[in-house]
Parts: C-alpha cells; structure tokens; sequence
C-alpha cells in the first residue's frame, strides 16, 4: 500500500512556526492532489491546506495568511510552513494523497486515498 510519513511536529510557543514535511512515491506525487488535515481530540477532521499537480492551492479559514502549502517536484515531497501559530492549530497533522487527471483541488477527506498516520503539533501559550 501507498504509504505517507509526515514529519517535523513538535511544541511550540505562540507566534513561532514549524514546517511539516510528506514525501511520496513518484506515480503518487505526479498527478496527484496534496492535502493537510488535522484533529484535535474529541473534534472532527479539519481541512487545512491544499495543491493540486499544477500548483493550485486552497486553505481553510483559519489558517489563511499564516500557513503556506508548497511541493518540491524533484523531492517529490510536500510541505506546510506553519507561522504565527496559535494554540487553537494544537492538532494531530495528517498528510494525504490522491492522484487525479483534474486541476482543481478537494477539501474532502473521502477524496484523498492515501494518508499518513501524522504528525503531533502543539502550541503552548
């Protein structure tokens, strides 16, 4: 099975940033759209960030002028730089994966059939 490995998490105090990193395979990162999630206990899945295989991006709300999506074709590898972090992003942080001949991106999890089993991310105040 496809398989994705989040990196890069950690604590950290309110106002800084940490960049989050997902590799993957080349016939997955290719045609593929590229989306963050997270989940706080007792909450639903949160949709975050998100760019297609043409570099399209989209974000939630939230996160909006703060985070930044981007993808490194050579690497084949996603990332999520995170700043001005607030302890309400304190999350578990999913990368996921889905190959699509289509521009445009997906904020729906049902989208996305490859996932990484995430990334811990705390912002202390």
């Amino acid at each position: 099975q496809e398989q994705l490995v989040e990196s890069g998490g950690g604590l950290v105090q309110a106002g800084g940033s940490l960049r989050l990193s997902c590799p993957a395979s080349v016939r997955t990162f290719s045609y593929s759209h590229m989306g963050w999630f997270r989940q706080a206990p007792g909450k639903e899945r949160e949709f975050v960030a998100a760019i297609s295989w043409t570099s399209i991006v989209d974000y939630g709300d939230s996160v909006k002028g703060r985070f930044t999506i981007s993808r490194d074709n050579t690497k084949n590898t996603v990332s999520l730089q995170m700043n001005n972090l607030k302890p309400e992003d304190t999350a578990v942080y999913f990368c996921a994966a889905r190959t699509s001949p289509f521009s445009s991106t997906s904020r729906l999890p049902a989208n996305y059939n490859y996932w990484g089993q995430g990334t811990q991310v705390t912002v202390s105040s």
